[in-house]
């Protein structure tokens, strides 16, 4: 699972084996070790959602997609989901999961679990 973090907005992007094992488990996480502490990412299937939410607490992105939404998602054509959740503070965070397709260009990193690109 990659993601992309840019200002208030969060970006999940999953390969195939990784949304199955979500769809099936309900969880995916992936962890960063910095040495000094970890940096956790996790999406997790929720009852009590109708979109996308998330949480940052104990060095861990855990970003919430309904149980709804992730049913059946492995083998639908659905690219993905998004939402922007407005904030206690009354601040926008845009939330983007989604499955991840083979890039266009010439990458180095290994794409043999991407979906295929529509595109192409």
């Amino acid at each position: 699972m990659k993601i992309r973090i840019r200002g208030n907005s969060i970006r999940y992007r999953l390969t195939k084996s990784e949304v199955e094992t979500f769809c099936a488990t309900g969880r995916y996480e992936e962890s960063t070790n910095f040495g000094n502490s970890v940096f956790t990412y996790v999406l997790e299937a929720k009852e009590a959602t109708a979109v996308l939410d998330a949480e940052f607490k104990d060095n861990t992105i855990t970003l919430f997609m309904s149980k709804e939404m992730s049913v059946g998602w492995y083998a639908s054509n659905e690219i993905g989901f998004r939402h922007t959740s407005v904030r206690a503070d009354n601040s926008e965070l845009s939330l983007l999961v989604e499955k991840d397709f083979v890039c266009m260009d010439e990458t180095i990193e290994d794409q043999s679990d991407n979906y295929p690109n529509p595109k192409a």
